[in-house]
């Protein structure tokens, strides 16, 4: 819940700009941005797991 909770905190009007985009969005449109982010994390996460050994 921290990472969720920084840019509310640091940018709260671009956070909710955004968060008014997401709405209105298709459900594909937010599955395919989903997924796209977990697949982001996963790669993130084998680079530091990768660069840490």
């Amino acid at each position: 819940m921290v990472l969720e909770g920084i840019l509310p905190f640091l940018v709260p009007e671009r956070w909710r700009q955004t968060v008014i985009r997401l709405s209105q969005m298709s459900d594909r449109q937010v599955r395919s941005f989903g997924f796209g982010a977990i697949v982001l994390g996963v790669i993130l996460f084998q680079s530091v797991v990768w660069v840490t050994g």
